[in-house]
């Protein structure tokens, strides 16, 4: 009888996840490929061993161990014996081997093994890689079940478990939307099409609604041979559809497709959003998201302020210390700025050395004192260049209005016009009239 799968224990709190990878092997040669294809690729840490022993030594030493990588060929243990030793240790494990044999990759896999890759076929370094940084995000990622079929639930949510994933459940699709309205985290979606209440295909259009393909990817599951079933899953808004019996491995690519895609789309989104050198919203995307967040605010005759920080004498940071220290200034600029600014305000880097934020619900004197903490903030760094200690200090104007009809470009204008007078009144200071 196959060994049950169990959910292995998910870390919980604000408790760093562990990292360092064990890679047991006794050809160096391709362990020092695995190991260092992660290294360069993940910045994750490797171990290495040779035999059962080291690696039992290494373990105990050390408590931060994320998975294993091993080979099944030890000289200090049989097949049976290398599996079972990584798995008493609820270690996620990946098994290699240099021969296929599909009678060892199916018993193998019965168990909670992750998955059984052979060495030495092209591509074998690279999907090794691959699956070391999903395994490793999947830790950050939520998923849910949302199926009355208890033993199918279990089933799902043990290889969801496996793979890393924090896992929730529902019965129906009410408990469903329930569930992901409570969890924001969730990302992922499996969904069953014969449920008592609301169908499958019904609970993902409603789901839909609510969550973006940006957010979120459903996949529907049904054990019915309805050949119209998938087209209405897909037109109800699930990415892709699995048929009950599915295989470990079926599903876990299907997860994992749905989920690098999801990722793809976030990376595409902030290229799109996100300034590349410092990582704050680009101008694009300030602009556009105050627009939104004006009329709100000024149309509850809420206060909102405006400010430009601009950095002083820049041209001579870069003249002097060269353009990788201008880089670091604004990098730190930057990331001083973020640490600042409240849930509710918008922050950029407009461009060149300089940044803006619109920021909502300040009074007249909280408005300047909120910046000029920012200014002494950033007069108070010491960024290291090259061994020397680069000191910088910004400029800020600022206009603070709560009169419904506002645009942006007036505030921004007369924002800009106050870092004028600051820029003229001698820098490394805040001017809030003028």
């Amino acid at each position: 009888m196959p060994t049950p799968l169990r959910a292995p224990a998910a870390p919980t709190g604000n408790i760093p996840l562990p990292q360092r990878i064990l890679v047991v092997e006794n050809s160096r040669t391709h362990a020092r490929l695995i190991g260092e294809a992660i290294e360069q690729k993940l910045a994750l840490p490797v171990a290495y061993a040779a035999t059962l022993t080291e690696a039992r030594t290494m373990l105990e030493q050390q408590q931060d161990w994320f998975m294993v990588v091993t080979s099944l060929v030890l000289a200090d243990g049989s097949h049976d014996e290398v599996v079972e030793f990584f798995l008493s240790r609820e270690l996620p494990t990946v098994v290699v081997s240099g021969v296929y044999d599909e009678a060892m990759r199916q018993q193998i896999l019965r168990r909670q093994i992750v998955d059984y890759v052979l060495k030495n076929t092209p591509g074998s370094i690279d999907y090794l890689v691959w699956l070391v940084q999903r395994l490793e995000r999947n830790r950050r990622i939520a998923a849910l079940i949302v199926d009355d079929s208890r033993s199918t639930r279990a089933h799902a949510a043990a290889l969801l478990a496996m793979y890393g994933f924090r896992v929730l459940e529902a019965a129906d699709g009410e408990a469903g939307l329930a569930v992901l309205d409570a969890n924001p985290d969730i990302r992922l979606a499996i969904v069953d099409q014969e449920m008592p209440g609301m169908k499958g295909h019904e609970f993902t259009r409603r789901l839909r609604a609510r969550h973006a393909r940006d957010h979120l990817a459903i996949i529907g599951i049904s054990g019915t041979s309805d050949a119209s079933l998938v087209p209405r899953f897909l037109k109800s808004g699930a990415n892709d559809f699995l048929h009950k019996p599915f295989s470990r491995e079926e599903f876990f690519c299907r997860v994992s497709q749905n989920i690098d895609q999801l990722e793809l789309i976030g990376t595409l989104q902030d290229l799109a959003t996100r300034d590349f050198l410092t990582g704050l919203p680009n101008r694009r995307h300030f602009l556009s998201e105050c627009h939104a967040l004006l009329p709100n605010t000024l149309g509850r005759q809420q206060a909102v302020t405006a400010a430009i920080v601009d950095i002083d004498h820049f041209k001579h940071i870069n003249d002097t210390y060269g353009h990788e220290a201008g880089d670091l200034a604004l990098k730190a600029v930057a990331q001083t700025i973020a640490q600042h600014a409240g849930a509710q305000d918008l922050i950029a880097r407009f461009g060149g050395e300089e940044f803006c934020a619109l920021v909502p619900y300040l009074g007249e004197g909280e408005a300047v004192e909120y910046f000029e903490d920012l200014r002494q903030r950033i007069e108070a760094l010491q960024v290291d260049v090259g061994g020397k200690v680069l000191r910088m200090t910004v400029s800020i104007g600022l206009f603070r209005t709560r009169f419904p009809g506002q645009t942006l470009n007036h505030l921004l204008t007369e924002a800009d016009r106050r870092l004028y007078l600051a820029k003229a009144g001698g820098r490394n200071r805040v001017v809030s009239t003028g």
